[in-house]
């Protein structure tokens, strides 16, 4: 049975532990969860990809037939690294302190309220003796916060994880994420010719050059399909550098460009968009990828799908279908054809905020839920 007192206590004490990213240090955070999933008899494996970058895989074995109990493992996956505290809190942001039916703290919502419910519903299911058919795999992952290069993608594509379905916790207010956009970070270098400012008509100036490029972007028509879940494709300018000095026509301009587009559209396609519209002001540019990201898309119909709504529904929590316009690792199992969908227990709109929060009847409720859809699962 879920315990309250002990899931708020749990939480207090996850938030207490500094893992800031950057700079990223999972490795106080790291142990404990390690040494408490240890505690229930649990297989527990710590692994690293880097110094002090941990991820922690605490697996409850299931009672079935062994190969297929792993090949139908569901895994439940929370990460332990957080945003940085930054300045102005009314509450110590390492603090947990509660106030007004609220836990406080740096990654309260995201991700440790998630971290702790998964930990808590571990110890319920070992307590209460629970004969599962399937694997069940708790992954603590690091560097989710700054891309996931040493926490769930290399856990992936090492194939140490490969369960049958994946439930990422990464989310608020107990609803399902099924779709979420992809993301191209790229960034467009401009290159123009020297001149004194003076006599700027011999030069070539690369900023004004991007800025047209930039006025091109913004207005550039992106074809895609209206999708019922998600808002139309963005394009936002985030960083712009170029120019040595005011009198001096700059022969050099970058800057970086977050794109974000729907389920059935080809990156490809949209690169291609991209160079003909700099091209239309330049041949001299250079375009650098940093990241791509394929959009994730989970038929509302799916059994776990559904039974994780009809679960939340019978525990009286009404948990909506929803999109994502940001990032979370549910596209990293599409590669892997590893049906995935997330929720969590964070509130809307407190990720990444000062004075950071997540609402203890959500936690309590959302980890009473998560254990259910454990069961529920293995029946499917």
């Amino acid at each position: 049975m879920i315990n309250r007192s002990r899931l708020i206590k749990l939480t207090q004490k996850v938030i207490s532990i500094d893992s800031q990213n950057p700079p990223g240090n999972e490795l106080s955070l790291g142990r404990f969860v390690a040494e408490d999933m240890k505690s229930l008899g649990l297989d527990v494996k710590v692994i690293s990809f880097a110094k002090n970058r941990l991820n922690v895989l605490a697996t409850l074995k299931g009672v079935g037939a062994r190969d297929q109990a792993k090949k139908e493992a569901l895994l439940i996956t929370p990460h332990m690294d957080t945003v940085p505290m930054g300045k102005g809190w009314k509450f110590d942001p390492l603090g947990g302190q509660i106030s007004g039916g609220k836990i406080y703290g740096r990654g309260a919502s995201d991700d440790k309220g998630s971290l702790a419910a998964s930990m808590e519903v571990m110890r319920s299911l070992v307590e209460d003796k629970v004969k599962l058919q399937k694997d069940v795999i708790m992954a603590a992952t690091a560097d989710e916060e700054t891309g996931s290069q040493l926490g769930i993608l290399p856990l992936l594509e090492k194939k140490i994880l490969r369960p049958g379905f994946a439930l990422v916790l990464d989310s608020d207010e107990m609803d399902a994420i099924i779709a979420q956009k992809g993301l191209i970070h790229f960034r467009i270098q401009i290159f123009g010719k020297k001149a004194h400012g003076a006599y700027n008509w011999k030069g070539i100036n690369a900023i004004e050059i991007a800025a047209k490029v930039i006025a091109d972007l913004k207005n550039m028509p992106l074809k895609h399909k209206k999708h019922p879940l998600l808002r139309p494709p963005t394009v936002n300018i985030g960083v712009i550098k170029g120019g040595d000095k005011v009198n001096m026509v700059a022969d050099f301009c970058e800057f970086s460009v977050d794109l974000r587009y729907l389920p059935g559209m080809n990156p490809k396609n949209i690169l291609s968009q991209v160079k003909n519209v700099v091209r239309q002001q330049t041949n001299k540019f250079k375009i650098v990828i940093d990241d791509l990201q394929l959009p994730y898309e989970i038929d509302s119909r799916h059994p776990s799908v559904a039974a994780y709504v009809k679960t939340a529904g019978r525990m009286g929590s009404n948990a909506i279908l929803k999109g994502s316009e940001g990032a979370t690792v549910i596209t990293f199992f599409r590669k892997h054809k590893i049906p995935a969908f997330a929720t969590g227990f964070g509130a809307s709109g407190t990720a990444h905020t000062t004075d950071e929060y997540i609402r203890i009847n959500t936690l309590y409720n959302g980890t009473k839920i998560l254990e259910e859809f454990i069961k529920e699962y293995d029946n499917l």
